[in-house]
């Protein structure tokens, strides 16, 4: 990945690129201390992936400066500030910000959150070419929203964006809304499935033949506690980000719907005050994954 970093303390551009650098994320190929972009700076950032800009600069600031460099620049946005005003952060966002990070910087979050973006552009990146395979071999006749991988795609979009790709128990999920998709008229034909079904059903799909009844009832076990996992991943994610931005689009958008907001307000309390892990934080697994496919559906049938 390809980094840019503008920034009018000399501190956090450093701390910034230390960060970068040291846990091997990409290689930062541009700085600016203010908005003021000098002109031989602007074909470097049409290369960029990920830009790390200030809000508040001198001579120009931040929002000012993305939306000079929107009419060009492809990749994603992280704003940094001290400024808290929900009016500005909601501004930002409005210009295409992915995410805002409250000064001081901390390199946890930091590392969680590029991490996330990254995630996010391989991810687009590797559909962009099975979608491009797919145009070169199959006929233009072809209606490619109903191409059988879109919920594929979809699915793998809507995990990357809470966070979860690559957790454990990130494929169990992908095997559930694969397995839901694939057999549509049989898990909604008269309502949902039980949960108890649907993992009855993905495991032995999923597993060798000749399994024992002992075999598939452990690897069932194993994969619903793998999944309770991976829900549970989410709502720390999603709660961090709520927590440090209550107007985060993403925490806006999928907190409230894939968890009961008794969940949410627990889960962020916990992170507040440094607390651990709680096991009587109760995870609905079947709301989580029923909003997750219908969510998946509702993407589908926008583009």
């Amino acid at each position: 990945m390809l980094f840019y970093i503008i920034d009018d303390d000399d501190g956090v551009r450093a701390m910034l690129y230390k960060i970068i650098e040291s846990a091997e994320l990409g290689t930062v190929i541009g700085e600016s201390d203010n908005g003021e972009i000098p002109n031989n700076q602007y074909s470097i950032l049409k290369k960029v992936d990920i830009l790390l800009i200030d809000l508040l600069m001198p001579v120009k600031d931040g929002i000012t400066t993305v939306q000079e460099i929107t009419p060009f620049f492809q990749g994603e946005i992280i704003m940094i500030s001290q400024i808290e005003s929900k009016e500005m952060i909601s501004q930002a966002y409005s210009q295409g910000v992915t995410y805002f990070i409250t000064k001081p910087i901390n390199k946890i979050e930091i590392l969680s959150i590029i991490k996330n973006v990254t995630e996010k552009l391989d991810l687009e990146k590797s559909m962009r070419n099975i979608h491009q395979l797919i145009e070169d071999k199959v006929p233009n006749n072809i209606n490619y929203s109903i191409i059988e991988s879109d919920h594929i795609y979809w699915s793998q979009f809507l995990l990357s964006e809470i966070g979860i790709v690559g957790e454990t128990g990130y494929q169990d999920l992908l095997n559930i809304l694969d397995f839901l998709f694939s057999s549509k008229e049989d898990s909604f034909k008269n309502g949902l499935l039980s949960i108890k079904d649907v993992f009855l059903k993905v495991t032995k799909e999923q597993t060798e033949k000749g399994y024992t009844k002992d075999e598939l009832n452990k690897e069932i076990k194993a994969s619903k506690q793998r999944v309770r996992r991976v829900i549970y991943y989410a709502l720390t994610h999603l709660s961090s980000l709520g927590l440090n931005d209550y107007m985060n689009p993403i925490f806006e958008n999928y907190a409230p719907k894939l968890f009961d907001f008794e969940v949410i307000q627990k889960r962020m309390y916990e992170l507040k005050n440094n607390k651990s892990n709680s096991s009587h934080i109760r995870i609905n697994t079947k709301k989580f994954i029923l909003v997750l496919y219908f969510e998946v559906q509702r993407k589908i049938s926008e583009y």
